[in-house]
C-alpha cells in the first residue's frame, strides 16, 4: 500500500524523504512535486525502475521519460557536446521550467527507452525535487498521471490516477498554475542537438518558457 507525507510538515518531509530515498533504492516509483506540476519518478540508472513508470503511465519504450537533476555541475557528466546557446539557456532558466535534449555520454550505464542516443534533462525549481535530488541522484520523471489525462496539480489527483503503483507520495501542497497559464503547464522542451552540427535548435514543447524567451536568449537565427 502507498505511504503520503505532508512536506509541508517538518517531521513529515524528514520520514518522507527517507522512505522516498528507500523505495527508490529499491527500484520503486515515488511522486515528488516540481514546480510544474507533480511528477512520478524512477531511479535513472534502473531499467526495470524505469520500466514501472512506463508502464504506470501507459506508455511505451518509444517515450522515454525526462532525467531531472540537481544542477549544472551534473548536466557535464551526463551530456556531450554541450552548445554555448544551451549554458546560456541554463544560465538563465536553471533551475525552473525548462527541459534540455542534448546527445548522451556513450558511457552511460542506463536504459530510458528508445531513446537515440539523446537525453531530456531539467533541474527543476522545487526545493523538495532539488533536496531528493541531491541525496539520490538523477531520476527519470514524468508528469504524475495517466498518459492522456491532465497533469496532477496536488497529491489527490496523481494518487487517484497512479494509486498503487507508487510507493511513497510527497505532498507539497497544491501547485499553482503559472502566471499567463489558464491550466497546468509542463516545462518547455527544447532540442538542442543540432546546433552542435550547425543546424537550429527546435523547440519541441510549448510550456513555461515562452517561446520569444528562448528566442531571445539563443538568437531567432538559431531557433526553429
Amino acid at each position: 500500500m502507498a505511504s503520503r507525507y505532508d512536506c509541508t510538515d517538518p517531521d513529515g518531509l524528514l520520514t518522507g524523504m527517507r522512505l522516498a530515498r528507500a523505495a527508490l533504492g529499491r527500484g520503486e516509483l515515488v511522486v515528488v512535486p516540481t514546480d510544474t506540476v507533480y511528477g512520478v519518478a524512477a531511479d535513472a540508472f534502473s531499467a526495470t525502475a524505469v520500466q514501472r513508470l512506463l508502464d504506470a503511465k501507459g506508455r511505451t519504450r518509444q517515450s522515454p521519460p525526462p532525467v531531472l537533476i540537481p544542477g549544472p555541475p551534473t548536466l557535464e557528466a551526463l551530456a556531450t557536446e554541450i552548445p554555448q546557446q544551451v549554458r546560456d539557456l541554463v544560465d538563465e532558466f536553471w533551475p525552473g521550467g525548462l527541459t534540455v535534449i542534448l546527445r548522451a555520454q556513450p558511457s552511460l550505464d542506463w536504459d530510458l527507452g528508445e531513446t537515440r542516443g539523446t537525453v531530456a534533462l531539467r533541474m527543476p525549481d522545487s526545493r523538495i525535487a532539488l533536496e531528493l535530488l541531491q541525496e539520490v541522484g538523477p531520476l527519470a520523471v514524468s508528469s504524475a498521471n495517466s498518459t492522456g489525462d491532465p497533469a496532477a496539480m496536488d497529491v489527490d489527483q496523481a494518487e487517484s490516477m497512479l494509486g498503487d503503483g507508487v510507493s511513497v507520495y510527497l505532498d507539497g501542497g497544491p501547485l499553482a498554475v503559472h502566471d499567463g497559464f489558464a491550466a497546468s503547464t509542463g516545462s518547455t522542451i527544447v532540442d538542442a542537438t543540432g546546433l552542435s552540427t550547425g543546424g537550429k535548435l527546435t523547440i519541441v514543447r510549448h510550456g513555461v518558457i515562452a517561446d520569444e524567451d528562448i528566442v531571445r536568449v539563443v538568437g531567432a537565427d538559431l531557433v526553429t
